[in-house]
Formats: structure tokens, C-alpha cells, sequence
């Protein structure tokens, strides 16, 4: 906040996070897919516009991909 000029303290942010934080994750969850317990993570690395970059993807036992 500080690179736009701005000063608060932190202790506003934690109150933000805390009013906010708990809405938000009531909206984000209902779009999320379930997943079980069981699951794997790859990493490739791979180019992109030129640039080599990490991909990251887990998978889980049933096959049900998760992108992150």
C-alpha cells in the first residue's frame, strides 16, 4: 500500500481480511470441484511465448485434474 501512497495499519488490513475473507470464501467455494484425499502433483517445464516456464498440475485418484 505503500507503493500507492498510502498508510494504513496493519491492523485495518487484519480487520479486512477477517470481514472480508470469510464472504469470500463462502462465493469461491461453491465453484470449486470436490476432491479426495488421494492425490499426485507433476511439474513440467515448458515454453511459452519464448519463455521457458514451470506447469504445475495434481491429479487425483479418480483422475480429476486440479490446475494451479
Amino acid at each position: 500500500m505503500e507503493e500507492l501512497g498510502l498508510s494504513l495499519a496493519h491492523t485495518m488490513i487484519m480487520r479486512w481480511v477477517h470481514q472480508y475473507g470469510t464472504e469470500r470464501d463462502k462465493r469461491i467455494r461453491r465453484h470449486l470441484k470436490q476432491t479426495n484425499d488421494s492425490w499426485r502433483v507433476d511439474e513440467s517445464y515448458i515454453k511459452v511465448k519464448g519463455q521457458w516456464m514451470y506447469l504445475y498440475r495434481a491429479v487425483d485418484s479418480e483422475g480429476n485434474t486440479i490446475d494451479f
